[in-house]
């Protein structure tokens, strides 16, 4: 697992597969975990429960994170990932159907660098999904861990 890595946190299958397709057109997919549940999210940053031989070793350069997951909500994840010193520069994108505004202003409060909501056609996510990893692998520089 080297910095260079993206960790999708999603729960629908078919979300996953475009999210994969979509990555893969853009050359991004070269290593994507996949967390199906917040749980499971959290147990990967922080190198616990099943994934504790991930103890010590590198974090994703960007986590896409789905809003409405089995045991621990994506808010939950965000406060936790935001809170703890190890894990607060990674950057999180809020990838979700919910165009709420309470969802948003919440998910801004928590500290997520991006909020989008995902399109209904596979030809809009797919831009949109492009246009994520070109920002955050491209463009964005982001402060190397001492």
């Amino acid at each position: 697992m080297s910095g260079d890595s993206i960790l999708l946190v999603e729960d629908n299958p078919n979300d996953v597969e475009f999210t994969m397709r979509a990555l893969t057109r853009h050359n991004l997919a070269s290593y994507v975990s996949i967390a199906r549940d917040g749980a499971t999210a959290i147990d990967f940053m922080f190198g616990t429960g099943a994934h504790a031989d991930r103890l010590g070793m590198d974090k994703p350069r960007l986590v896409l994170l789905d809003l409405k997951l089995p045991k621990v909500s994506g808010i939950e994840v965000l406060r936790r990932l935001k809170a703890d010193q190890t894990t607060r520069r990674v950057p999180v994108v809020m990838l979700t159907s919910s165009a709420e505004e309470r969802d948003i202003a919440t998910a801004y409060d928590l500290g997520v660098n991006s909020y989008i909501v995902k399109p209904v056609s596979f030809e809009n996510f797919a831009v949109s999904i492009g246009d994520v990893g070109l920002y955050w692998f491209s463009l964005n520089r982001q402060p190397h861990e001492s």
